[in-house]
C-alpha cells in the first residue's frame, strides 16, 4: 500500500524547543525550534521545519541538506569566508560533512530536505538500476510515467443519399 501524501503549512506549524548544541553557540542566546514533517518509505530523507531566534553559531551537516526559507533571513559564512545572504524565497544546498556559520540577525524559519548520502559505488548502482528500469519499461523508477492521452475523436457527418 502506498505512503499517504503528506500537506502541511510550514508557516503555520508549532515547533518544539530543540536546542543547538551549546559548543555550537558563539554570540548570543539562539533558540531553536524544529519538527520532522516527513520521512520517506526507506528513511533515507526526511522534510523538517526549523526556526532560529537572534544569535550566532557554527552548524555541521551531518546529512544532505537543501533548505528554503520562508521567513526572516539568516547570514551564512561558508567554509571559504564567503557570506551569503539568504532570506524568504532563497534556496542552499549543504552537502554531508560540511560545516557553517550562521548569524541570525531577528528570526529566520526554513523548511529543509535532509538525506543521508549514500557511498559513492551505492549511488552508482542505484542510477545504473534506474536507467535499467527505464529502458525496460520506460520510465524510471523515479520518475512518473507520462499520462497516455486518448485518440482524439473525430466526428464522421453522414451524407444521406439522395
Amino acid at each position: 500500500m502506498p505512503h499517504p501524501v503528506i500537506f502541511a503549512t510550514p508557516a503555520d506549524i508549532e515547533l518544539p524547543l530543540d536546542p543547538i548544541k551549546p559548543h555550537w553557540v558563539l554570540e548570543g542566546a539562539p533558540e531553536v525550534r524544529s519538527k520532522r514533517i516527513a520521512t520517506s518509505a526507506d528513511g533515507a530523507s526526511s522534510v523538517m521545519v526549523w526556526s532560529c531566534t537572534a544569535g550566532r553559531f557554527n552548524w555541521y551537516y551531518t546529512v544532505d541538506e537543501t533548505l528554503h526559507v520562508i521567513e526572516g533571513e539568516v547570514f551564512v559564512t561558508d567554509q571559504n569566508g564567503d557570506v551569503h545572504r539568504l532570506g524568504p524565497g532563497d534556496a542552499a544546498f549543504f552537502p554531508v560533512g560540511s560545516r557553517s556559520t550562521w548569524h541570525v540577525p531577528h528570526y529566520v524559519r526554513k523548511i529543509a530536505v535532509c538525506r543521508h548520502a549514500l557511498p559513492r559505488p551505492f549511488g552508482f548502482m542505484l542510477r545504473a538500476f534506474n536507467k535499467l528500469v527505464d529502458k525496460l519499461t520506460g520510465f524510471s523508477a523515479g520518475r512518473v510515467p507520462p499520462v497516455q492521452k486518448p485518440a482524439p475523436r473525430v466526428e464522421i457527418s453522414r451524407v444521406k443519399a439522395a
